[in-house]
C-alpha cells in the first residue's frame, strides 16, 4: 500500500491498491487537509473504465471529513486545474482532484491533488500515506451526495474567447487523443473556432483499444505520423489526461524543450524554466534573450518554481508545458496546442526556426533498472565516485546536482538520476560529436555499474 503514495501523485492499480476501502480513507484524510482551507473540493476523472467508481468513493471520504464536494465528471486534467480559478455560481474550490491513471496501463488509476492553487505533493503525500495505513481499519459508511458543476463548459469558453485570433486558420490539422480524453474539449474548442481539422481516436475509452496514450513513445505516433505524410500541415498528440503533449511537422516531432524555444522567441525578455533532462541548446538560447533556469523534474516540481519565480513558461521533454504567460501556470496540452497554433499564424516556420539552431546529438531517456530501496544511495555513490573520476574519464567542467547528476564536459552533458516514480535510474546524453555523445554514455555507465558493485 505505501508505494501507491508517490512523489507528485497516488497512484496503483484498481481494487489491488485502489480498493474501496482505501480510496475512502484518502478522501477522508486528504479532505481532512482541504477543510483547513475551506469547505469545498473540485473532483473530476479520466476516461478509464472504473475511475466513476473511485469517484464515487473518494466522494463519500470527503463527506465524512466534512468537505462539499463540487463533480465535474468527465474531464481533462487540465480543466480540473482550471477549476482551481473559476467561480460556480459564488463558489470557488480551495482544492481539486483529477481522478486519472495519465499514461500508465488501464489497470492503473490514481488522483493529482491540487490545494489551495499548489500542487500536493511530496512529503504532504508521504505523510498523508502513513497516516492512512495507520487508520486502516476505520469504516467510512458511502455517502456519494455531491453538486454537479460544469467546469468543461467554462474552460471550453475560456479557450474559444482567448484564441479567437486563430478563427478560421488557413491550416490542415491533424489531432490523435489516443481514446483519453483531449477530444471531450478539444473538438469543442476547435469547431467554435471553424478550424480545418480531423481527430484520431477521440471517442474517451479507457481499454484503449488503438494504440497507448503516452506521445513520448515513438510507437504511439505511428498513425498520426502516417496522416501527415498526406496533405496535413501540423499534427499534435496527447497523453491519456491531456496535460502532455507532442507537436509533429511533416519533418518531426518536437519535443518538449524545443518547444520552449520556440514559444520564448515570441516573448520579451522571458524567463523560462527548464528540467534538467532539457538540451544545453534550449538554456543557450533562451539566455540570449533572456533568462534560463534550470530545476527538477516533475510536474508539481515545475509549477511550485514557476509560482516562485513568476517565470513566463517551464517545460519538461516529454511534452509537459507550463505557460505563466497570460496563463495559470499549470500543465496544459490543449492550451499549448492554440499556443504553437498562433506561432504559425505569426508567420513562425516552426522547422526552419529549429533546423537553424546549433546541432547536437542526443540519448532518448536511457532507463536502468533497479530497486526503490537503491536508487538514491546509487545517485549518491555516483556523486562520490566523481569526485575522483577514472583516469580514461572525459574531462569535467561542472557538476550539477539540483536533480541526480548532470555531469557537463567540454561538448556535451551527461545525467543520472534516480525516478521519483519508478524503481529505476534514467540517463541521458547530449553532444555537438555524435562520438563523443557515444563516450560519454559509455564512461558514465561505467561510473554507474562500478557504483551498483560498490553498494
Amino acid at each position: 500500500m505505501q508505494n501507491i503514495f508517490r512523489e507528485y501523485d497516488i497512484r496503483g492499480i484498481f481494487e489491488k491498491e485502489l480498493n474501496e476501502q482505501s480510496v475512502k480513507l484518502i478522501g477522508y484524510f486528504l479532505g481532512k487537509r482541504v477543510k483547513e482551507k475551506g469547505e469545498f473540493a473540485a473532483i473530476g476523472y479520466d476516461a478509464r473504465v472504473h475511475s466513476p467508481i473511485l469517484f464515487k468513493w473518494l466522494t463519500s471520504g470527503f463527506n465524512k471529513a466534512g468537505v462539499k464536494v463540487l463533480g465535474m465528471n468527465l474531464v481533462a486534467t487540465p480543466v480540473n486545474y482550471f477549476s482551481n480559478y473559476t467561480d460556480f455560481d459564488g463558489i470557488t474550490p480551495v482544492a481539486s482532484v483529477m481522478i486519472t491513471g495519465s499514461h500508465n496501463p488501464p489497470e492503473y488509476n490514481g488522483f493529482k491533488i491540487t490545494i489551495d492553487k499548489k500542487p500536493f505533493f511530496g512529503q504532504d503525500i508521504y505523510k498523508l500515506g502513513e497516516e492512512i495505513l495507520s487508520s486502516y481499519n476505520l469504516n467510512i459508511p458511502d455517502d456519494i451526495d455531491y453538486i454537479p458543476i460544469d467546469a468543461k463548459k467554462r474552460y471550453i469558453s475560456f479557450m474559444t474567447d482567448e484564441f479567437k485570433n486563430l478563427k478560421n486558420l488557413d491550416k490542415k490539422l491533424i489531432f490523435d487523443c489516443g481514446n483519453g480524453v483531449a477530444g471531450v474539449v478539444l473538438k469543442d474548442i476547435c469547431d467554435n473556432l471553424k478550424l480545418n481539422y480531423k481527430g484520431l481516436y477521440c471517442e474517451p475509452d479507457g481499454t484503449f483499444p488503438n494504440h497507448h496514450p503516452d506521445p513520448s513513445v515513438e510507437e504511439n505516433l505511428a498513425d498520426i505520423k502516417k496522416a501527415l505524410k498526406g496533405d496535413f500541415d501540423l499534427g499534435f498528440a496527447y497523453d491519456g489526461d491531456a496535460d502532455r503533449i507532442a507537436v509533429l511537422t511533416k519533418k518531426r516531432n518536437i519535443k518538449g524543450d524545443e518547444l520552449a524555444i520556440l514559444f520564448a522567441k515570441k516573448m520579451k525578455n522571458p524567463t523560462v524554466i527548464g528540467e534538467v533532462k532539457c538540451s544545453q541548446v534550449m538554456y543557450n538560447e533562451i539566455n540570449k534573450i533572456g533568462k534560463a533556469i534550470m530545476y527538477k523534474t516533475g510536474h508539481s516540481n515545475l509549477k511550485v518554481k514557476i509560482k516562485e519565480t513568476n517565470a513566463d513558461l517551464a517545460a519538461e521533454v516529454s511534452g509537459h508545458i507550463f505557460f505563466n504567460d497570460r496563463y495559470f501556470g499549470f500543465d496544459d496540452a490543449i492550451y499549448s496546442t492554440f499556443r504553437v497554433l498562433e506561432l504559425v499564424k505569426d508567420g513562425m516556420d516552426l522547422d526552419f526556426e529549429l533546423e537553424s539552431l546549433p546541432k547536437t546529438y542526443s540519448t532518448q531517456e536511457l532507463k536502468i533498472k533497479t530497486t526503490e530501496q537503491e536508487k538514491f544511495p546509487l545517485i549518491d555513490k555516483i556523486k562520490e565516485l566523481l569526485k575522483n573520476p577514472p583516469s580514461d574519464f572525459p574531462k569535467i567542467k561542472n557538476i550539477i546536482t539540483v536533480d541526480g547528476v548532470r555531469i557537463v564536459f567540454d561538448k556535451g552533458w551527461g545525467l543520472v538520476r534516480a525516478s521519483n516514480t519508478t524503481p529505476v535510474i534514467v540517463t541521458r546524453f547530449e553532444s555537438t560529436d555524435e562520438s563523443l555523445a557515444k563516450v560519454y554514455e559509455q564512461k558514465i555507465n561505467g561510473l554507474i555499474e562500478k557504483a551498483q558493485k560498490e553498494l
